[in-house]
């Protein structure tokens, strides 16, 4: 295990490092952005780190060099005299909610650190194969020979170059990647309710704190607690509709919720460019039109999908914000156009190296969500919409017959989502949440028309549509209803009676309710807590393979290695999962789906049972996949008939009935 100073250490170098980017970008931005300069810079910082530490390793240059940037542009500034402490000091609020972002999370981590179930082999596979040998792209560790273009991988690339850089273990990195992200939300979030709202700004953020319906309904009916949060994830038959505090406490820092705080980012930009574009000048376009462009071309390299939603959000922001100024000065829709080619441009080599097998066509969902789960789901944000529309439906009441329609046709659940889209349509008011909230209602009623085939199988053929499109939907409605619900709060007059004593008193126990909810969450299944270190557990339930892991984590250089190849979410592949080092095959069903089979399959796992039972073909198949070390502990034993060669292996290693062997 590793100790506590040394998790320290890492946690108080990485939040260092965090600040040194973010501040060595701020002043570059207040003329563009103005008050949200400083919070904004926080995930815009994140974001310029990654870009210029992918290009370093695609060119296989020190990655480290990226932090060496950010450090001489922070001195220049300061030579410049960029730094006024009476224009930080009101700004450190901001530093307060990007650590209460962080800090939770990392209280979230602590009870729950172990890489164990789910996609976290996985995750920290892709994060450890970037610290080991940290090119672009990675090394895909569960497909030896192979590399990682055939998934996005931005999230884990910036968090690994990062752990690098303050030189920490991957299995505490693992734990600091979901902290950072809830930070940079946080942060952007609240920027969102600065830019909107003129009381009760911080609302937005909520949005990263509260369930859906179902886990309500799930607690009123009396369901076992350990089962809520994994029961109001699938809701909806054959799909995934989780939301950002369960993928928190989940733990998983999979794509989908590692580009969330770009996904706040990006429509807080939107909406600076749809509410200020008038105020700036050409230059000051221009750096947002950058910002736009690098948030947005950030998107297909940190979860694809996000840009399916993104895009198509920006070219109808960006329209109206053309025609509303195009009167006023004809270049005002130079700086706008700019965009789309920029955030091609600025990870060009990234996407021509994508070879995953991708979306394979465009599907007619056959029948819809039940209205039931459909409002189980996304119920608290259409009440929200229908309350704010109220008054256009009392003028056009004929509108309930959409919904109607709908049920009647089999697509109950679209006909509420288009309702609420038409009585927030005709207000004709046009402010930004209204923009926001009909995305992400026309998100989620394409969802329940239409399907994007992948791989997945005929029971789950919605399943990848749903759950990366509804985390998009979930950012864009809970902010557009965070702000209807801010600008409501602000027109109620409450009473002067109540002392500021009481309110204080509420507030503090609201934030103790959220410090102790992670110690009473049962969410750990038996792995243990109380550490950042994710692979703490292995030396208790298997010391031999902890020990290889560790002691194959010291080796350097380019290695592969072989070791026995088991089903999916199983404890298969856990010598490369931690190590990072490629083995001939990893989670296989996970292999399948992001590559095209053109027979690898079934060969990779006859050759590896080949090269532990038939030591006459060992090694020719050693040396065809480059293996450089052999793993046999009792999970080969296990699997396999071990019957190895006399010749060509060497014993390096052995402890706990994990040896490992080197290839000669």
């Amino acid at each position: 295990m590793i100790g506590i100073e040394a998790q320290v250490q890492t946690v108080l170098l990485w939040i260092a490092l965090l600040k040194l980017l973010q501040i060595s970008l701020y002043p570059s931005l207040r003329q563009a952005l103005g008050d949200l300069a400083y919070p904004l810079s926080y995930p815009l910082s994140l974001l310029f780190f990654s870009l210029i530490s992918w290009y370093l390793g695609y060119f296989h240059l020190p990655v480290a060099i990226a932090a060496v940037l950010f450090v001489l542009v922070c001195a220049l500034m300061i030579i410049r005299r960029e730094y006024r402490w009476s224009d930080l000091k009101p700004r450190l609020i901001w530093d307060a909610a990007f650590l209460g972002g962080f800090l939770y999370l990392l209280e979230i981590r602590l009870f729950n650190p172990a890489i164990s179930f789910a996609e976290k082999f996985m995750d920290h596979a892709f994060l450890a194969s970037v610290m080991r040998i940290p090119v672009a792209p990675p090394l895909d560790p569960w497909f030896a020979g192979g590399d990682l273009s055939i998934y996005y991988y931005l999230g884990h690339w910036f968090s690994g170059v990062l752990g690098i850089i303050v030189g920490g273990e991957s299995s505490v990195v693992f734990n600091l990647m979901l902290p950072t992200i809830a930070g940079m939300a946080v942060v952007s979030a609240v920027a969102c309710g600065y830019l909107l709202l003129t009381r009760y700004r911080w609302l937005p953020a909520i949005i990263l704190l509260f369930p859906n319906p179902a886990f309500i309904w799930h607690m009123i009916a009396g369901m076992p607690l350990a089962s809520i949060p994994w029961e109001s994830t699938r809701v909806i038959a054959g799909t995934i509709n989780e939301y950002p505090i369960f993928s928190f406490f989940w733990g998983d820092p999979h794509a989908h919720i590692l580009g969330i705080f770009n996904q706040i980012l990006f429509v807080t930009l939107c909406l600076v460019m749809y509410l200020r574009y008038g105020d700036l000048d050409m230059k000051s376009r221009l750096i947002l039109a950058g910002l736009l462009a690098l948030s947005l071309g950030t998107m297909p390299g940190l979860n694809s999908w996000d840009v399916l939603l993104y895009a198509p959000l920006y070219c109808g922001i960006a329209l109206l914000t053309g025609i509303r100024y195009a009167k006023q000065d004809r270049r005002s829709w130079l700086p706008l156009l700019l965009v789309p080619p920029l955030s091609i441009l600025a990870y060009a080599p990234l996407l021509l190296s994508i070879e995953g097998s991708g979306i394979l066509g465009i599907g007619i969902v056959p029948e819809g969500s039940s209205i039931t789960s459909f409002l189980l789901v996304h119920g608290f944000f259409i009440a929200v919409f229908l309350l704010y529309g109220w008054r256009v439906l009392c003028r056009y009441p004929w509108l309930l017959a959409i919904p109607l329609v709908g049920w009647y046709a089999g697509y109950g659940a679209a006909g509420i989502a288009i309702l609420a889209v038409l009585l927030i349509a005709l207000r004709r008011e046009w402010r930004g949440e209204e923009i926001l909230a009909i995305a992400g209602l026309l998100v989620i009623t394409f969802c329940e028309l239409i399907y994007l085939k992948d791989g997945m199988g005929a029971d789950y053929f919605r399943m990848n549509t749903v759950f990366k499109f509804y985390m998009g939907a979930w950012v864009m409605m809970g902010l557009a209803a965070a702000v209807i619900t801010g600008r409501w709060l602000s027109s109620i007059q409450l009473p002067r009676a109540i002392p500021s004593s009481l309110k204080w008193v509420c507030i503090s126990g609201v934030v103790i309710c959220l410090i102790l909810i992670p110690a009473f969450t049962p969410l750990t299944y038996g792995y243990g807590s109380g550490t950042l270190d994710g692979a703490a557990w292995l030396a208790d339930r298997h010391p031999g393979d902890a020990a290889a892991i560790r002691y194959l984590g010291s080796l350097e250089g380019d290695l592969r290695i072989v070791e026995a190849i088991g089903e999916d979410y199983t404890y298969a592949s856990r010598i490369s999962s931690f190590t990072g080092i490629p083995t001939i095959l990893g989670w296989p069903g996970h292999e399948i789906v992001w590559r095209s089979d053109d027979g690898w399959y079934s060969r990779r796992i006859a050759d590896t049972r080949a090269i532990y039972e038939h030591p006459e073909k060992s090694p020719v198949l050693l040396k065809e996949y480059e293996i450089t070390h052999l793993v046999v502990g009792a999970f080969e034993e296990e699997l396999y008939r071990v019957s190895l060669p006399v010749d060509g292996l060497i014993l390096i290693f052995d402890e706990g009935g994990t040896a490992v062997y080197q290839v000669v």
